[in-house]
């Protein structure tokens, strides 16, 4: 049965009462039957070697400089004069983020950020749409599967393969692109077990998804993997509303400072407390597909359209793709 979602709309201050979907806490989930151990996983995990692991480079293909650095534009909205520009820090990750990993048409090792979000299946993962956009099955992009808490070569939870026409990125990013779409943003991918069987979120856990929440929060935690480094960025900022001046990207997102958001932080969360662990408000991503520089980044508003997209990925609808 299909759960049915509710909204509350309110302030941060009232953010617990902006869950996406009622039921949704660990409590709701029954316990499933033993795992059974998924050979796929173990040939992705065997593929995926830490030599490789350290090797692949940001999908960020956009971005140029060191480690990706994100490109200028015509309108740049960088560090305002007199910005504090709050730093990040490199750390071991947390569970309930990490990086996915495949390799493009010419082989080529690729990464992208992402969370694991709650949800009814416990199997799936958050990310940006311009690191989504593409994915299936039948895709140039092989070996996906999604690493939590990926670092220095490390696989603590094991490697979780996206499912074939697991991707859900929204028919509008689709149709209007990267830029004219960048308000769609947003994605998520619908995971199998690891190796052993075990279901994303039962491995690592979760983090909840919140719409509809403004676009002030403070603090706010985001994490991103940038490409070529080997731990993940984390940094202490706050969000605040943006209103691009750029008609190419056009659209209302969430702004955030902080120092050091390179390519490959793309689809990387932006996280406010919540009861008993993290709410995520946002994804690396939007406005100029995250941003003109590393200091500031941005995010697509997560509205009724992610709230669409949530329920289509958890009732296994068809996924949109590209117009014929």
């Amino acid at each position: 049965m299909v759960r049915r979602t509710r909204i509350i709309r309110g302030t941060t201050a009232v953010a617990a009462a902006l869950l996406l979907s009622a039921g949704l806490g660990p409590a709701a989930f029954a316990a499933g039957s033993p795992p059974t151990p998924n050979p796929d996983a173990a040939a992705l995990g065997a593929y995926w070697t830490p030599a490789r692991m350290t090797a692949a480079l940001p999908d960020d293909t956009s971005r140029s400089g060191s480690l990706g650095a994100r490109t200028t534009s015509p309108t740049v909205d960088g560090p305002r004069p007199g910005e504090f520009i709050p730093p990040s820090k490199s750390f071991d990750g947390i569970p309930q983020a990490g990086t996915f990993f495949w390799t493009d048409a010419s082989g080529t090792g690729r990464t992208c950020s992402g969370s694991v979000v709650r949800s009814p299946g416990h199997d799936l993962v958050l990310s940006a749409g311009h690191c989504l956009k593409g994915y299936s099955g039948t895709s140039p992009k092989r070996h996906l599967g999604f690493v939590p808490q990926y670092h220095d070569g490390l696989t603590p939870f094991g490697i979780f393969p996206v499912k074939d026409n697991g991707v859900y990125v929204s028919q509008e990013y689709y149709d209007r692109g990267e830029h004219a779409g960048a308000s769609y943003d947003f994605g998520f991918a619908v995971t199998e077990p690891n190796q052993d069987g075990k279901r994303l979120q039962d491995a690592a856990g979760a983090v909840q998804l919140l719409v509809e929440s403004g676009y002030s929060h403070a603090p706010v935690r985001m994490i991103g993997y940038p490409g070529g480094a080997q731990k993940p960025l984390e940094c202490l900022s706050w969000t605040t509303k943006w209103v691009s001046d750029d008609p190419a990207d056009p659209g209302t997102f969430d702004r955030i400072a902080c120092d050091g958001f390179v390519g490959g932080t793309s689809g990387g969360p932006m996280l406010v407390a919540w009861p008993g662990g993290w709410a995520v408000i946002g994804v690396i991503g939007g406005y100029h597909t995250g941003g003109n520089t590393p200091q500031v980044s941005y995010s697509a508003y997560f509205g009724a359209a992610t709230r669409a997209l949530y329920n289509a990925a958890t009732t296994g609808a068809p996924p949109a793709g590209p117009a014929s």
